[in-house]
């Protein structure tokens, strides 16, 4: 509905309709204004400098050049990564609220009770940044270069070496659980809120063996702090096509790897999500990146919404299945 001012009208009555324009357009609803109209905060669910953090922000910063608004990074670590997930969930849909999300949000529903929001429903898949084969590694001080050498030194001292992952039921986790039930192996677990503190602690001896992406690992490898063994993806990386992975190492069929989406709250407007899927594609596809990526090791993907979307519910299949296959069970 317009409004038609009649030429003559009195100045009182003119300032009058603007202030009553003014008040309308201030109720009109937020996804009906322009995005992005702010800054954006990009939840991550882990410390900085691990490699969840550190591809985030590689991301995040392209993203701000691309919208023209800061994009200003929040770390949330802990409870096992469902504090992060509920902020997502729970902020305002507008768009201006995204996070990182990794395996650990498919694995959660099976492993633990009254979460806080629901998996599926209450998120909105933007796009998969990264797929990442975790990169299994020891303390210099364990006498292995291969994994074979590495069950059989395991065998022979049974819960005596402590592994370390960057968080409960990461692949990292999930990873050493699998190796545990294939190669009949007993170690002790020790979680950690991400990857930056458990790579401190296998630097320093205090854990052996530690699964993570390549990105937050490989510098301390190539300084011989820590001892490169396998890669845990079915394929090898194109990062480390060297490295051998578990299956070729005497564990066939072995496959596990993290991946790294960008996520929203529920009910976002679609001119948003369409805006963030198309940037997040796009900047993980950019020479720069995908060399940066590479050459740590990881993946880029960069999907669709509704690409990302499909990948998320064969991923909470995949996932459940592996949570029951080493004896995962809910809190």
């Amino acid at each position: 509905m317009g409004v038609r001012l009649e030429a003559g009208w009195p100045l009182p009555a003119l300032r009058a309709v603007a202030v009553a324009a003014a008040a309308l357009a201030g109720t009109l609803p937020v996804h009906a204004q322009e995005f992005p109209s702010r800054a954006l905060r990009w939840i991550v669910p882990v410390p900085p400098g691990s490699t969840n953090d550190l591809i985030s922000r590689l991301v995040a910063g392209k993203l701000s050049e691309a919208l023209a608004q800061p994009v200003l990074v929040d770390n949330r670590p802990g409870g096992a990564f469902v504090i992060a997930s509920e902020i997502i969930a729970r902020a305002a849909p507008d768009g201006h609220t995204v996070g990182t999300l990794l395996t650990p949000h498919v694995v959660n529903p099976f492993v633990m009770k009254n979460l806080p929001y629901d998996t599926l429903r209450d998120f909105t898949p933007v796009s998969n940044m990264a797929i990442v084969p975790g990169l299994l590694v020891v303390h210099p001080s364990v006498p292995a270069t291969g994994l074979k050498e590495l069950i059989a030194h395991a065998k022979a001292r049974p819960g005596v070496l402590n592994y370390g992952v960057p968080g409960a039921l990461t692949s990292g986790h999930l990873s050493i659980e699998m190796l545990k039930v294939a190669a009949g192996i007993d170690v002790t677990f020790i979680p950690y809120k991400g990857g930056a503190p458990a790579i401190a602690d296998l630097i320093a001896g205090n854990i052996q063996l530690l699964v993570a992406g390549p990105p937050g690992l490989l510098p301390h490898v190539k300084a011989g702090r820590m001892r490169a063994i396998a890669t845990t993806a079915a394929r090898r990386s194109p990062g480390m096509p060297d490295m051998p992975t578990f299956a070729e190492s005497g564990l066939p069929g072995y496959d596990t790897y993290e991946w790294y989406g960008v996520f929203a709250p529920a009910k976002i407007p679609p001119a948003a999500l369409d805006r963030l899927g198309r940037e997040v594609a796009r900047i993980v596809r950019l020479p720069d990146l995908t060399e940066r990526l590479g050459a740590q090791g990881a993946i880029p993907v960069g999907d669709t919404p509704a690409e990302f979307a499909a990948f998320i519910r064969r991923e909470m299949q995949v996932w459940g299945k592996i949570a029951r296959q080493v004896g995962l069970r809910p809190d």
